[in-house]
């Protein structure tokens, strides 16, 4: 693993393989392993996955903004922007002008961000098992739920709850090694996982930022997502540099780890026209 300095957190990322620059961001409350066992089915790709703040070996760092999500008003906030800036920093750290940017879940809400605020660096997105809609309300409550079951010591149940409840039924069913193995990888504190989830919680509505999106979109969607509506991937249709969109039944929210040979040869094949 290598880091890099983003204000005051110590970040880290995996730099592998050689070729086009494809950057990986996970989904919470996972790291950058989440993209182990796609990866080894993904050729001629510089893969770069990175720890997100707060998840992995990355610090969550001080200073985070309190006060912005009003039903816990007294939480910090790891905000999309916040997270974009490390992003950018890293591509500096590195010295690349331009990647592909492929997220899931946190991680396409982050590329939403990142977009609109460096669509230079940017030559292709990948979103999988994310979507351009803010919480609904619904949504909003349950992530405060989840702020005070993390407060009152029940961080380890709530990760638990976490790595059943958004892997597919199919998966469990057939694969709950699966289960396991996710569960193993998520090392996130309270005090983290209060500041993702007042994140999520305060991103903005990136549906308007659609139609400005003029590089090339791939967008998966796993049919047994209970995190992210399928339906609600399809606005990716919708923008003018194109989008692949492809529905994986049996697939939960951690769809690229049930299935990565399936997701890397969609991905692979996406990715060849930014060979030419």
């Amino acid at each position: 693993m290598s880091s890099w300095l983003s204000g005051n957190a110590r970040l880290t990322f995996s730099d592998t393989g050689s070729g086009l620059p494809v950057v990986f961001l996970h989904p919470t409350p996972l790291d950058h392993d989440y993209w182990r066992p796609l990866s080894a089915h993904l050729p001629g790709v510089r893969a770069i996955a990175v720890d997100l703040r707060g998840h992995g070996a990355s610090e969550l760092g001080t200073g985070l903004p309190i006060g912005g999500f009003s039903l816990v008003p007294d939480a910090p906030v790891l905000t999309m922007a916040q997270l974009a800036d490390d992003i950018l920093a890293l591509l500096d750290h590195l010295k690349l002008t331009q990647a592909v940017f492929v997220g899931c879940s946190i991680g396409g809400y982050v590329l939403h961000e990142l977009w609109r605020r460096a669509p230079s660096r940017v030559r292709g997105l990948a979103f999988l098992c994310s979507k351009p809609q803010p919480d609904a309300e619904p949504n909003l409550k349950k992530r405060a739920a989840n702020i005070a079951e993390a407060r009152s010591g029940g961080n380890q149940a709530l990760m638990d709850s976490f790595a059943q409840s958004l892997v597919g039924a199919t998966t469990r069913s057939q694969h709950p090694e699966i289960v396991s193995e996710l569960r193993s990888r998520i090392t996130v504190t309270p005090e983290a996982e209060t500041a993702v989830q007042a994140g999520l919680g305060t991103r903005p509505d990136s549906v308007p930022d659609l139609s400005r999106m003029t590089v090339p979109v791939l967008a998966i969607a796993g049919g047994e997502d209970t995190a992210v509506a399928p339906v609600d991937m399809e606005a990716y249709r919708a923008v003018p540099g194109g989008c692949e969109y492809h529905l994986l039944p049996g697939a939960g929210h951690f769809a690229a780890y049930e299935q990565p040979q399936h997701v890397a040869a969609l991905l692979s094949g996406w990715l060849k026209q930014f060979a030419k």
